[in-house]
Order: structure tokens, then C-alpha cells, then sequence
């Protein structure tokens, strides 16, 4: 459950600094503060690692990305479903740790049907899905 609230962090503090251009470390203390739970505080560690992981590999996560996303600009994509997304490829390809392909695809659509459009889980099950299997 850890692990959960601490990729609801990262989605929460990768929003943030999209739509608003404040540091990482600023995103992330907000989010936890918003959250205001135990885990949350817990879970700040990994979060943090996560952040700081996606945003030193930016490009090369939202390049691939963009080859899979088939009629959808990255920056015309919802805010949320582009940052679940781009949590889940850095958990399968970019993380020190990384993370099963169909646990990290699991985890993003369950934050999906929490933060998401009726539409994102099936979105980003579909995108992750047809990723992993072109990459294997």
C-alpha cells in the first residue's frame, strides 16, 4: 500500500509541476501535506526518488511515449493520463529498481480510474500495453 500512495504522490507532484512550473521538492511536500497520512509520509521516500528519476529522464520517457501514442500529441494528452504514463515507463524501463511491466501497467490504470477520465484506464492500459509487447 506504500507503493501505491507513493505513485499517487508522484502523479500528484508530476501534475503539479506541469501546470504550475514549481521545483520538484516544493510538488512533492505539497502533495504529502495534501494527502496528510502516514503512508503518505512514508511513502515520500520512493516518491521522491521517482520525481527526480522521471524528470532527469524526461525526454527520453516522453519520446517513447509519443511513438505509441498513436493520434495523441503528448501536450494535448489529459495532464493526469500524460503523468501516469510517464510514471509507468520509468517504473518498466528507466528505474534503478524496476518495476514487472504488468505490475507497473496494473498500478497505472488503478491511479487512472482514481484521478483519471472514464476514459484513461483503457487509454493507458491500451498505450503500456502495446509498448511492452512491441519492446519484448
Amino acid at each position: 500500500m506504500i507503493r501505491r500512495t507513493a505513485r499517487e504522490l508522484v502523479v500528484q507532484s508530476l501534475f503539479q509541476i506541469d501546470f504550475s512550473g514549481c521545483g520538484a521538492e516544493d510538488a512533492l511536500n505539497a502533495a504529502v501535506e495534501e494527502q496528510n497520512t502516514k503512508d503518505a509520509v512514508k511513502a515520500q521516500s520512493y516518491a521522491q526518488k521517482a520525481v527526480n528519476g522521471i524528470l532527469a529522464a524526461m525526454a527520453d520517457i516522453d519520446a517513447k511515449i509519443k511513438e505509441y501514442s498513436i493520434d495523441w500529441d503528448l501536450e494535448r494528452m489529459p495532464g493526469v493520463d500524460r503523468n501516469i504514463l510517464r510514471l509507468a515507463v520509468y517504473e518498466i524501463y528507466y528505474a534503478e529498481e524496476k518495476i514487472p511491466a504488468g505490475i507497473a501497467i496494473n498500478e497505472a490504470v488503478e491511479i487512472a480510474k482514481i484521478y483519471g477520465s472514464e476514459d484513461s484506464p483503457r487509454f493507458i492500459n491500451g498505450l503500456l500495453g502495446k509498448m511492452v509487447r512491441n519492446d519484448e
